[in-house]
């Protein structure tokens, strides 16, 4: 689709399915769930951003995601593979529409200059897990230029380990997910040209979204790593390091182009509740 078209069609499609989604969260309704992923998708196919998918979403419940981190579009990418919430920084719940649309999603939202309330958001995310609902948390803290993945923070990782005493069998399901952008129209992205849909720094959202629009096909890799048991006797720490490693060593054979993946021609559906 031309970029000229592409935003008033964002704005059609937000404005639709907002309202239905703000009524549906309200009333605390199965297709909450289902709204956020119909959007992503309908999103990205705007954008011109195709996902390759390699393994699939751990079907263990409570389940919480560790991923690295490179963009803005790691949000609906990953939100359009199944339904799940998101923990994100707490000045996104300030931004005009983004904040709006993260709400909506029923993010998690950590304020990170504050350590001292790391607890109530690990109560949060614990709860929601508890629920049922597959968390995602961005292992790094922050974004990266998508050619390398930093090391991970375990602090919030602690999560898990609230999230034990809700556990059916005392497990926690953790998975490593890794997301790497391969290809730009149609080309082969390289170091150099990541930066071009990597979103870090003191990267400005309207400039960076500009941008993405001058291009027609974006390409991400999201490999599912195997699912990893936390109980009561896993440490934090290590926990953390061995999430880490597996999320390095995918994001590397993805984007040296190893084991193409086949794309994912729906999302997976979960039950919903």
């Amino acid at each position: 689709m031309p970029a000229i078209l592409v935003i008033p069609a964002l704005v059609l499609v937000t404005l639709v399915l907002l309202p239905v989604q703000w009524a549906a969260v309200a009333l605390k309704l199965p297709i909450r769930r289902i709204v956020p992923l119909a959007y992503h998708r309908v999103l990205l196919r705007l954008l011109g951003v195709r996902v390759w998918v390699s393994g699939e979403p751990a079907r263990g419940r409570p389940l919480l995601v560790v991923a690295n981190h490179v963009s803005w579009l790691d949000i609906p990418v990953l939100g359009s593979l199944f339904p799940l919430v998101f923990v994100a920084k707490q000045e996104i719940a300030g931004w005009p529409v983004f904040g709006l649309l993260a709400k909506l999603q029923r993010s998690v939202f950590v304020d990170r200059s504050r350590r001292l309330k790391t607890g109530d958001v690990n109560a949060e995310i614990a709860a929601r897990m508890a629920e049922g609902e597959p968390v995602v948390l961005f292992g790094e803290g922050t974004s990266s230029d998508g050619n390398r993945v930093l090391p991970f923070r375990s602090a919030l990782v602690g999560a898990a380990h609230d999230a034990l005493g809700s556990a059916a069998d005392g497990k926690v399901t953790m998975q490593p997910v890794s997301i790497a952008y391969t290809r730009l129209d149609g080309l082969p992205m390289g170091r150099f040209l990541r930066p071009h849909v990597a979103w870090y720094g003191d990267m400005d959202m309207p400039p960076h979204l500009m941008n993405l629009l001058k291009r027609s096909a974006i390409d991400v890799v999201v490999s599912f790593g195997p699912p990893v048991p936390f109980d009561g006797n896993s440490g934090r720490k290590e926990t953390t390091r061995s999430l880490e490693s597996a999320v390095r060593a995918m994001t590397a054979a993805a984007l040296l182009g190893r084991d193409l993946p086949h794309t994912a021609a729906v999302p997976f559906l979960p039950e919903t509740r």
